[in-house]
């Protein structure tokens, strides 16, 4: 396989896309900028200059008759910047709500293969002189942790303060070398064969898991087919008080922002006359399997793990218990590395059968999984697009695969950002989930300062019971 041609897994979100015509693989990320907004011309140029450096932004997929090799990148002719920056004013107040509205109007398009798959839109009419960008891609061409790599790209390289230049990771791709040892060699060997046995049956009971994750039906009817319209919404919160929490009770930022996440499912099945009681929901959560010296590469570098959220227990408390261990297990089981193994034996299999497949288990229903949660490390230091200070960063995932919710998390500076995306015709609407996610953290963090402050719960009694 030559530089230029898809990964399985890359094509693999293509072939996703073809099997369900109301399917849209794009990610995005939406980015609210403070003003006063740039010419319009003069933005298209910047973008125009900075994005010709950035990978993939100059080429377009020449796909095989057949499917007889995997698609590959070409060189794009004619490249035109009006094609892929382009204008949209949201309706008047031009407050969250008409924002949101116009990135799931943009989410609902797809984008046009024939041309380099990356769209900027100009988002002009907000409320208090801002203005946004919404900056949006195919999943084929990269992750959430590539393509937030690439947000950057098109970014002013001058950061606000001294203290905010980003310490970047070698593109080298050199590994540290350790010295020859013979007297070490037959110990080193014995314990790799005990490793790789122990690991390998890990990775067997981890396969168990997934395709026992994805076949069994799901207790919750939040599943369905796909319309052609969107829902959007999103909460920001203080990446300090997820800390706090993630601290306090001895779990990880990701173990408090899946409660919220928990929590907020639960409260918006309240709302709409749904069960919760009835059983615990299953989502996906991609884990970057990426090493930091290819942060810059353009592809996708995920396995899977397929954890419970524990909708039927209303306490946060008992959420995040339950959350935390669930996590622990899953990642202890062999989910993540049988999901490398799978994506890896996939580029093994000749391109014809593996597209074929792909497409027709996207036409079959799915029942077990009902939503998608991934969570991508962000900028940590605050970012600037033509002088302009980007205020808040949210992100967007797709949806597909029967799937009519999608949920990614990501930080940016000092907040933490939730961007819900769900089908126009779902049952649980995205404003709702959004809500009930704020809530959910809102009600840990008072716990944890309570805690904090009376000194009466420890990490072991949170995670012993």
């Amino acid at each position: 396989m030559n530089d230029n041609q898809l990964t399985a897994l890359d094509a693999g979100f293509l072939q996703a896309e073809d099997s369900d015509s109301h399917a849209n693989l794009a990610v995005a990320v939406l980015a609210i900028m403070e003003g006063p907004a740039p010419d319009f011309a003069e933005l298209q140029a910047v973008l125009d200059e900075r994005s010709a450096t950035l990978p993939r932004c100059r080429e377009v997929l020449h796909s095989f008759p057949l499917d007889l090799s995997a698609p590959e990148w070409v060189p794009a002719h004619n490249f035109d910047i009006s094609h892929h920056v382009r204008r949209l004013t949201v309706t008047a107040p031009g407050d969250g709500t008409a924002v949101h509205r116009a990135v799931a109007n943009l989410m609902e398009r797809r984008l046009d293969r024939s041309r380099p798959l990356w769209e900027a839109w100009m988002l002009d009419g907000l409320a208090d002189g801002r203005w946004a960008i919404v900056v949006k891609l195919h999943h084929c061409i990269a992750d959430g942790v590539a393509a937030t790599a690439m947000l950057a790209g098109i970014c002013d390289t001058q950061w606000e303060t001294r203290d905010e230049i980003p310490n970047l990771p070698s593109r080298s791709g050199r590994l540290p070398l350790r010295g020859f040892n013979p007297i070490t060699l037959g110990t080193d060997a014995w314990r790799m064969m005990r490793s790789t046995a122990r690991g390998g049956v890990r990775m067997a009971f981890g396969a168990a898991q997934l395709v026992a994750g994805v076949l069994t039906a799901s207790t919750q009817p939040l599943n369905g087919q796909l319309s052609d319209m969107r829902r959007f919404s999103a909460v920001e919160v203080s990446l300090g008080d997820v800390q706090l929490v993630a601290k306090r009770f001895g779990v990880t930022v990701n173990d408090v922002a899946l409660a919220a996440i928990t929590d907020g499912f639960r409260s918006a099945m309240l709302q709409h006359d749904l069960q919760p009681e009835a059983g615990p929901i299953r989502t996906v959560v991609p884990v970057s399997v990426r090493p930091a010296e290819l942060l810059h590469v353009p592809d996708n570098r995920v396995s899977v793990l397929l954890p419970d959220l524990p909708v039927d227990r209303p306490d946060p408390l008992e959420q995040l218990r339950l959350v935390h261990k669930r996590l622990t297990t899953a990642k202890g089981s062999g989910q993540r590395q049988a999901g490398s193994l799978v994506v890896a034996a996939a580029n093994l299999i000749p391109f014809p059968i593996m597209a074929s497949a792909v497409r027709l288990l996207g036409r079959l229903p799915q029942h077990g999984v009902v939503a998608v949660t991934t969570n991508v490390p962000g900028p940590t230091q605050r970012l600037r697009l033509m002088g302009r200070r980007i205020a808040e960063l949210v992100p967007v995932p797709p949806i597909a695969m029967g799937m009519r919710t999608g949920i990614a998390i990501m930080s940016y500076a000092d907040r933490l950002a939730f961007g819900v995306i769900g089908d126009y015709d779902a049952e649980l609407a995205a404003d709702d989930l959004a809500s009930g996610i704020e809530h959910g953290i809102a009600h840990l963090v008072a716990v944890a300062s309570a805690a904090t402050h009376t000194r009466r719960l420890g990490p072991l009694m949170l995670l012993s019971g």
